[in-house]
């Protein structure tokens, strides 16, 4: 069978109508282990979701076999108002926390169905995330290992680096905070 692998991406207000074209990958995919997620889980993500489309920046990207939704990833910068670094378990400098609404861009969601794993759709779909931002660097977290070890050895291939570990919101689980130097790599290009 030939190829059918597509990619979109969608800005800013274009992202919140796609929420109903990728939540059921997102319902099959967080109901495996190591996350279990269940109803009530899913209606968390959908505020969540409504919260994030409508930040500033926000990009998503649909990868699609055929027409049957695989994976998907979004993610926005960081305001200069943000909490994201608070919640890490190590001391970071001031200079690195600081945030103007340009220098970092979030990854919130990378995610990939079972079936099409280890096809290069999750890279794909970084790429086509992160293709001709503007930002020094690109932050995601990702439950440690073992649990994802898969995930963080992707991430690791991909030049990030670990920062620590954060809980991100309250009874959260512990993720490893992670960090991708783009100035670096456009200065080597």
């Amino acid at each position: 069978m030939p190829d059918r692998m597509t990619y979109e991406r969608f800005h800013d207000q274009e992202a919140w109508p796609q929420l109903d074209a990728f939540l059921p990958a997102y319902e099959e995919i967080y109901a495996e282990p190591p996350y279990n997620e269940g109803p009530s889980d899913v209606a968390g993500f959908v505020g969540s979701y409504t919260v994030h489309a409508a930040q500033q920046g926000i990009r998503l990207v649909l990868a699609r076999d055929g027409d049957d939704v695989v994976g998907f990833a979004y993610g926005y910068p960081l305001p200069s108002i943000t909490g994201w670094w608070r919640n890490v378990d190590r001391p970071l400098s001031d200079d690195f926390m600081r945030e103007d609404g340009i220098r970092t861009w979030a990854i919130l969601e990378l995610a990939v169905r079972a079936p099409w794993r280890r096809r290069g759709i999750a890279r794909a779909l970084h790429t086509y995330l992160l293709n001709g931002l503007d930002a020094e660097r690109v932050t995601l977290t990702v439950r440690p290992e073992p649990e994802a070890s898969p995930a963080q050895s992707a991430y690791a291939a991909w030049g990030y680096r670990s920062v620590g570990v954060a809980r991100p919101w309250e009874d959260a689980p512990l993720y490893t905070a992670m960090v991708l130097d783009l100035a670096g790599r456009r200065a080597d290009a």
